[in-house]
């Protein structure tokens, strides 16, 4: 008792303010691929199947769940017939042929900005091109991307294998980047890819999403004034553990908690200004709840930085759209 009194105390001294960025939590993309389980849920009753988790937050699932969506690993585990959902992260396109193959009736909730990459994939690989996928080895996003012409794309997960990835014809190759990156994380990867391959070519417009980017930003000049960030967000994300990263870049000491059970007393000590953001995929009342629970402790003042203002929306697939 004496030593949870102890950091209970430590963690109340210091705290005074709390500062939160913005853009921060849900962007349009995530907000339509959860309106699209909605809407079907409403349109055909449960159960609907969802292939992956529609969007990378434990919140989020749960509470999708409760409403009658199913989530599954791969189609076989979808009972023939029924109503499935391919999540906002895309899929390869083998995985709509065995969709097809069963004659199941499917919804797409991928992002459109993944749609997008998705193209270029295809349109890099058709002229001939060997393309350099910049991402993450095992995220649902790059696995679709690859999967669009697997003999040739070649994924470039770091600076290491930038340095090292051989192409068929240097004259011939071109690179993509996963929606959900760090820029300078990417940009570093890039500087080497250009250096060895002078001839490089890429899409016409960055592939790194505004949403990742806006909240990269917000958080960057927040961390820089916060003595602690905390990142609301699933381990799982990547835009959230992109976050954790950007912040530490800029001199805050940074965690990843999924909701206020996650905060340790531990990491206030010595804290008198604590950032609060929030991956795009996780839902904005859990930031309330954590600024609720960062006032609780002693936190007198909350304000924010506006680093952008997002108007972005997505059209719904027809599936589900309202007449």
């Amino acid at each position: 008792m004496a030593e949870a009194l102890t950091e209970w105390a430590a963690a109340t001294g210091s705290l005074r303010q709390v500062l939160l960025a913005s853009p921060r939590s849900f962007c349009a993309g995530v907000e339509r691929a959860i309106a699209v389980v909605e809407q079907a849920l409403r349109r055909h009753g449960p159960p609907v199947y969802v292939r992956k988790q529609i969007v990378h937050n434990a919140r989020v699932v749960a509470d999708l769940r409760a409403q009658g969506a199913v989530f599954v690993e791969e189609l076989d585990e979808v009972p023939d017939g029924a109503l499935t959902v391919f999540s906002a992260h895309g899929v390869a396109p083998a995985v709509r042929a065995e969709a097809a193959e069963r004659r199941l009736p499917v919804i797409d909730a991928t992002c459109p900005l993944v749609t997008k990459v998705h193209a270029e994939a295809r349109r890099f690989a058709g002229r001939g091109d060997t393309v350099l996928l910049i991402g993450h080895p095992g995220h649902e996003e790059t696995d679709g991307t690859l999967g669009e012409a697997p003999e040739r794309i070649r994924l470039v997960p770091d600076p290491a294998a930038a340095e090292t990835v051989q192409v068929d014809d240097p004259a011939r190759v071109s690179y993509l980047v996963q929606t959900t990156l760090a820029a300078d994380e990417a940009d570093g990867i890039l500087d080497t890819l250009r250096r060895r391959f002078p001839a490089l070519a890429g899409p016409g417009s960055d592939d790194i999403c505004y949403a990742t980017t806006n909240r990269q930003r917000a958080i960057t000049t927040v961390a820089a004034q916060s003595d602690l960030v905390l990142v609301v967000g699933s381990a799982n994300s990547s835009n959230s553990r992109r976050l954790v990263e950007v912040a530490e870049r800029a001199g805050a000491r940074a965690h990843l908690v999924d909701g206020v059970s996650d905060i340790d007393l531990r990491w206030l000590a010595g804290a008198a200004t604590v950032g609060i953001t929030a991956g795009a995929s996780a839902p904005p009342g859990l930031v309330d709840e954590v600024v609720a629970a960062l006032s609780a402790l002693g936190a007198k003042e909350v304000s924010e930085h506006t680093a952008a203002v997002e108007d972005v929306v997505f059209t719904l697939p027809k599936e589900v759209r309202q007449p």
